[in-house]
């Protein structure tokens, strides 16, 4: 009997060690990968919806709506969020002079702000078909599949993007999938993602380094709260946006150590919950995109905060990877630097407008 009660022990162990390991392995394969969102679907797939001419609104699948406003008139530009998941709800005041000549679109991202969150909670306890469930609804391709959707929508056969943070991250996913309809894009403080691990610290850890020692303990506890997967799809919806506007506290104190002036701009009343981790799904814990940007020729403008909390070599290898771009520095802007220097931000942003066109 006590034999068997050994053997039975040693299989149970030996189960969920083989639990762990596949575990592990679903979490760090990345579920997306540049170029096989084309190569794995037909034309048809990056088509929208007939409109309906519902205000504000775009239909980009049939039970998907995106939420956007505008502001100014002439040559469209799409303006892509960052967080991700914090959408935003007012114009760049530091695009205000360039209005008569560009009309800018800001919209929600699928999964937050008011754009259609397909997603409340699973009903089901099977990861894996959950993980692609979520993939499937709110992953980094169908984030992609969007801009696609509504550039075709617009009407523009070549679109200029400008993207902030991870929506810097995403307008360059974006080119090199569909680098045939980018005409420029302008990439504002550009998330460390291009490759993972990175070879600068990451946002967390760099969070972690700038806090005093006396919330180290709270925010590492938090971290593990944050990060666990294990058993992320017993949670809700409400639930996970709860927990990312816990993080942009630790975000803002770290953020305003470095920088007392700092401008926090995330709309944490509208921001998403399922969509974020579909993303950190979606990039996995290991891959590297830079040899894809090598390859773009578009012309681009990168923009970098000197008093940003993420290290200028982050937005530096953008403009080093990219070989038809600009860098700019803007002194005394941190991350929001259309907020906190808005002049010299319009600055920058009219000049390589201008030359573009």
């Amino acid at each position: 009997m006590k034999k068997k009660m050994i053997l039975f022990a040693l299989i149970s162990l030996i189960l969920l060690l083989v639990i762990a390991l596949l575990f592990k392995n679903y979490i760090g394969k990345p579920l997306y990968e540049p170029g096989k969102l084309r190569l794995n679907a037909d034309t048809n797939t990056f088509v929208p919806p007939a409109q309906t001419g519902e205000e504000n609104t775009w239909i980009v699948e049939s039970d998907i709506k995106l939420h956007y406003f505008t502001k100014g008139q002439g040559r469209k530009i799409l303006m892509i969020h960052g967080g991700p998941g914090f959408p935003q709800r007012e114009p760049y005041p530091a695009l205000e002079e360039l209005t008569t000549y560009f009309k800018f679109y800001y919209y929600d991202q699928r999964g937050c702000g008011k754009s259609t969150c397909p997603i409340q909670k699973f009903e089901s306890s099977n990861f894996y078909k959950n993980m692609l469930l979520l993939d499937e609804k709110l992953g980094l391709a169908r984030q992609i599949t969007d801009i696609e959707r509504i550039r075709q929508i617009l009407g523009e056969e070549k679109i200029i993007l400008m993207g902030h943070s991870f929506g810097a991250f995403l307008t360059t996913l974006y080119a090199i999938e569909f680098p045939e309809h980018v005409q420029a894009m302008i990439l504002i403080a550009p998330a460390n993602l291009l490759a993972m691990p990175p070879d600068e610290p990451d946002l967390f850890t760099t969070i972690q380094n700038q806090l005093p020692d006396s919330l180290h303990a709270e925010y590492v506890q938090f971290m593990k709260k944050y990060l666990n997967f294990q058993d992320i799809f017993t949670k809700t919806e409400e639930d996970l946006a709860t927990l990312n506007r816990e993080f942009i506290k630790y975000y803002t104190i770290a953020t305003t150590i470095k920088n007392p002036g700092a401008h926090i701009n995330p709309n944490i009343q509208e921001n998403g919950g399922w969509m974020v981790f579909a993303l950190y799904l979606s990039m996995g814990k290991s891959y590297d995109y830079r040899d894809y940007v090598k390859k773009l020729g578009i012309p681009a403008l990168v923009i970098h905060g000197d008093k940003d909390l993420q290290a200028e070599n982050i937005s530096r290898l953008y403009a080093d990877l990219l070989p038809n771009s600009k860098f700019e520095i803007i002194p005394h802007a941190g991350h929001f630097p259309f907020y906190e220097q808005p002049e010299s931000f319009a600055k920058v942003t009219g000049q390589f407008l201008k030359e573009i066109f």
